[in-house]
C-alpha cells in the first residue's frame, strides 16, 4: 500500500473515532482535585516563595495547636522549632503543644485531605476555616522535598502515642500512611506534635517567623511559646500573662440576616422542621414564634406548610420578607475578644513605651455575622521617632504579616487624621511618629480576601467599627501628648531662653547703656510668667492619671 493510501487510511479511522469536534473534545473534559488545584496554585495558600513557606507552615500548626487547647480548656504551651535539614535551603519545623490529642482514626484525614476540618460549618469564632492550612502544609512539603509529614500523638497519659507519616494523593485528594505504630512518648501528658521537611528560606526581621511568634505571644496572653530558632540553641520564651482562659465562643446559628436567597432554598430542602414557622424558629437565631408568623404573613405564606415544598418563587417572597422585618442581633457570646486590660499587659510585655491604651468596641453585625473591634497602642520612648508608626493587624488573634495595604485595617488607619492627635501625617499614608498600633477583628467568620488569609475586605459595617475604636485610642494619645510631651517641649525652650539671659543682657547693656544685671532681672520676671504653668506640667509627668492603661 502507498504511502498516501495508508495516510487516507489513518484519517477514515480517525473520524469513525470521533463521529464530531465535540465528542473529540469531550474525550479531554476530566474533574480536578481540589488538591491537584491547590499544587498548582500554592500562592494561593501561602506557599508563593521559600520565605513566606516557613512562615506560613509554622502559622498554620500554631493556629491547629491553639483552638485544640483552647477548645480542651487547657492552657497552651506550644513548642516551635525551626532547624536547617540537608540540602540548600532546605528546613525542617517541628511544632509540639499540650493539647487533647487526635484520635488515630482521624489523623490521616486532619493533616493528609484538604478541606476537611470541623470548623467550616461552625458559627463562632476560631483560628482556622477552611480546611486547607495544615494539610497544604504537608503538600507543600511532600512537593518540595518528597518527605511525608511526620505526627506523633497521645490522648490519654496512660496509653502510648500513635505515631505516622503521611502524603498526600494529589489526584484523589486522599491521604496515604506511609508508616503507623504506637510507641511510648513522655515529653507530655497529652497532645500532638508534627514535623515537616520542605524547602525555605529563614530571615529574621519583618515577616519572619520570630515576628509571627512575638505578635501572637501579644495577642494570646494565656499563651507560653518557646521557640528555638535555628541560629541558636538558646530558646526564645514568650511566657504568658495571665492564667486565665479567654472566654469561651458559643456557637449559634445563622441568622436570618446573613442568609442569601440560594442558601435559603437550600435550607427549606435540608431542614428536619416540619413547619414554616418552626423552620423560622429552630434553624435560625434570634426568630422568635411572633417573628416568624410576621415573616410568614409578609410572605403570605401558610406558616404550617411543609419547608421542603416551598417553591422558587415561595422562598423569593420569604426572602424578601425576612429583610423588611425587624430582627433583633445575634448573640455576641459567639465571639471572645481579648479585653482591654490584657491587651495592654500584653503591649508592656513584649513593646518598651511610656504610653500605653486600649479600647474594645461593643460588638456588631455585618451581614448577620457579629463581630468586635478591638484597638490597643503603644507610644513613647523605645519605638522609632521618625518612622512611620508600626501596625499589627489581627482576626481572631491571628496576626495579618501580608497585603497589608489591601487590608481594611490599614485603609482605616491611613482615613483617619491622626494630626487631630498630636501626630504628624502625610495625606493618604500612615502617621509619623514613636507608636505601635494594633487593630484585633474578632468574628464568626472573618472576611479575608484571599485563601492565604491574609487581609480582611472592607465591609461598610467592619471599616466604620475600626474608624471608631482608632478615635477612641487616638483621644486618648491625644490628652496624653498635650499633658506631657507638648508641656515637656515648652519647658525644655524656657529652659534654653534662661540659659541665653546673660548674653541677651550683655547685648542689650551694649545698645541702651542700662545696667547689665537690671536687665537680666526683668528678663527673667517676664520668662518667669509663664513658668509656674509649665513646671506644674512637667511635674504632673510623675504622677499621671491611670486613664487607658497609662504609666
Amino acid at each position: 500500500m502507498s504511502r498516501v493510501a495508508q495516510t487516507k487510511l489513518s484519517e477514515t479511522k480517525e473520524k469513525k473515532k470521533y463521529d464530531t469536534k465535540a465528542d473529540e473534545l469531550a474525550t479531554k473534559q476530566r474533574e480536578i482535585s481540589v488538591s491537584e488545584f491547590f499544587l498548582k496554585n500554592r500562592h494561593l495558600l501561602g506557599f508563593d516563595n521559600p520565605r513566606k513557606s516557613i512562615l506560613t507552615a509554622v502559622k498554620e500548626a500554631v493556629d491547629n495547636s491553639l483552638d485544640a487547647c483552647e477548645e480542651a480548656g487547657i492552657l497552651p504551651h506550644v513548642i516551635v522549632r525551626v532547624k536547617a535539614a540537608e540540602g540548600q535551603d532546605k528546613f525542617k519545623v517541628v511544632v509540639q503543644d499540650n493539647g487533647p490529642g487526635i484520635i488515630p482514626e482521624q489523623v490521616p484525614r486532619i493533616f493528609g485531605k484538604l478541606l476537611y476540618g470541623s470548623k467550616f460549618h461552625k458559627l463562632s469564632q476560631t483560628r482556622g476555616q477552611q480546611g486547607i492550612g495544615i494539610s497544604a502544609t504537608a503538600m507543600y512539603g511532600q512537593l518540595t522535598t518528597g518527605k511525608p509529614l511526620k505526627v506523633i500523638t497521645k490522648t490519654n497519659p496512660k496509653k502510648p502515642a500513635y505515631y505516622c507519616e503521611i502524603v498526600i494523593n494529589t489526584k484523589t485528594n486522599e491521604p496515604q500512611i506511609i508508616k503507623e505504630e504506637y510507641k511510648e512518648w513522655d515529653e507530655v501528658q497529652t497532645g500532638t506534635k508534627l514535623a515537616v521537611e520542605m524547602e525555605a528560606i529563614y530571615q529574621k526581621g519583618k515577616r519572619s517567623v520570630d515576628e509571627y511568634l512575638k505578635l501572637t505571644a501579644i495577642s494570646n496572653p494565656h499563651t507560653t511559646i518557646t521557640y528555638y530558632p535555628p541560629d541558636s540553641n538558646d530558646a526564645i520564651e514568650f511566657p504568658r500573662v495571665t492564667d486565665k482562659m479567654p472566654k469561651e465562643a458559643k456557637e449559634i446559628k445563622p441568622h436570618p440576616y446573613g442568609v442569601e436567597l440560594g442558601m435559603l432554598m437550600k435550607m427549606l430542602q435540608d431542614t428536619k422542621a416540619t413547619t414554616l414557622q418552626s423552620f423560622l424558629q429552630t434553624d435560625f437565631c434570634r426568630v422568635s414564634a411572633h417573628v416568624a408568623k410576621e415573616i410568614c404573613d409578609k410572605a403570605k405564606l401558610y406558616e404550617k406548610a411543609r419547608p421542603a415544598r416551598i417553591a422558587r418563587q415561595e422562598a423569593e417572597a420569604l426572602y424578601k420578607s425576612i429583610q423588611e422585618t425587624k430582627i433583633m442581633a445575634p448573640p455576641s457570646d459567639c465571639v471572645s475578644p481579648i479585653g482591654e486590660e490584657l491587651l495592654v499587659k500584653s503591649l508592656q510585655k513584649e513593646v518598651t513605651a511610656d504610653f500605653y491604651a486600649a479600647i474594645t468596641r461593643p460588638p456588631s453585625v455585618y451581614r448577620g455575622n457579629p463581630f468586635v473591634v478591638e484597638c490597643a497602642i503603644a507610644f513613647g520612648n523605645g519605638l522609632p521617632q521618625d518612622e512611620l508608626v508600626q501596625v499589627f493587624r489581627y482576626a481572631n488573634r491571628v496576626p495579618l504579616q501580608y497585603e497589608q495595604s489591601a487590608c481594611a485595617v490599614s485603609k482605616s488607619i491611613v482615613d483617619t487624621t491622626w494630626r487631630n492627635y498630636g501626630l504628624q501625617q502625610s495625606r493618604g499614608a500612615l502617621p509619623l511618629g514613636p507608636m505601635v498600633l494594633m487593630v484585633h477583628l474578632a468574628s464568626v467568620w472573618v472576611p479575608f480576601t484571599s485563601e492565604s488569609k491574609e487581609a480582611i475586605a472592607s465591609y461598610p459595617e467592619i471599616v466604620k467599627e475600626i474608624k471608631l475604636a482608632l478615635q477612641e485610642c487616638g483621644r486618648k494619645l491625644g490628652i496624653y501628648i498635650r499633658k506631657n510631651i507638648k508641656a515637656k517641649e515648652q519647658r525644655d525652650k524656657a529652659n534654653l531662653l534662661e540659659r541665653f539671659i546673660p548674653e541677651v543682657a550683655g547685648a542689650l547693656h551694649s545698645l541702651t547703656g542700662e545696667s547689665k544685671s537690671a536687665i537680666e532681672e526683668k528678663l527673667k520676671m517676664i520668662l518667669a510668667r509663664g513658668l509656674p504653668a509649665l513646671l506644674k506640667a512637667g511635674d504632673e509627668e510623675k504622677e499621671e492619671e491611670k486613664d487607658g492603661g497609662q504609666k
